[in-house]
């Protein structure tokens, strides 16, 4: 059986519902699992996906995680099955993604923002927060973009998670 998750992307900024979206399948209707954690909170499921010959099918699960005492905002969202034999969690896809209501309190949205020659990431929080001692949601939201604070590049695009 194989697994393949198209939603969310890789360090993508995700709120209380998270859209997990792919194909998977192998086998007859096969039960495929799930879990969304970070290290000490989870919540887990499932679904099923496949054609009932063995095929591949599209799967698209919402998943409310409001429930749950995440301590981070960085989360794991992992699709698996299990070995009917032992109970093994097999081909399973692992896709770390950013978790905003731990960044933004009511996060709901994000804005896309161009680092223009001159910007900084305070005056970045200034205009988007009124507050330039804000930026480090900025940080937070952009793993993939800013890896130094005291270094962003123009051009470059951001993330500002908004309420």
């Amino acid at each position: 059986m194989s697994i393949d998750i198209q939603q969310p992307r890789p360090l993508g900024l995700v709120g209380s519902r998270v859209q997990v979206a792919g194909t998977a399948g192998g086998a007859f209707e096969a039960q495929f699992g799930y879990r969304i954690h970070e290290g000490h909170d989870e919540v887990v499921g499932g679904f099923t996906a496949g054609d009932g010959g063995g095929g591949h099918g599209q799967f698209q699960i919402e998943v409310d995680v409001s429930g749950a005492s995440f301590a981070l905002d960085r989360l794991f969202v992992e699709v698996f099955w299990q070995s009917p034999k032992d109970g093994a969690e097999l081909d399973k896809v692992i896709v770390p993604v950013v978790y905003g209501p731990r960044i933004v309190p009511g996060y709901r949205v994000y804005q896309e923002y161009e680092v223009k020659p001159g910007d900084t990431l305070w005056g970045i929080a200034t205009h988007f927060y009124g507050a330039g001692n804000l930026y480090p949601r900025l940080v937070r939201a952009n793993p993939h973009v800013i890896t130094d604070p005291d270094t962003i590049t123009p051009g470059s695009v951001i993330r500002v998670p908004r309420s």
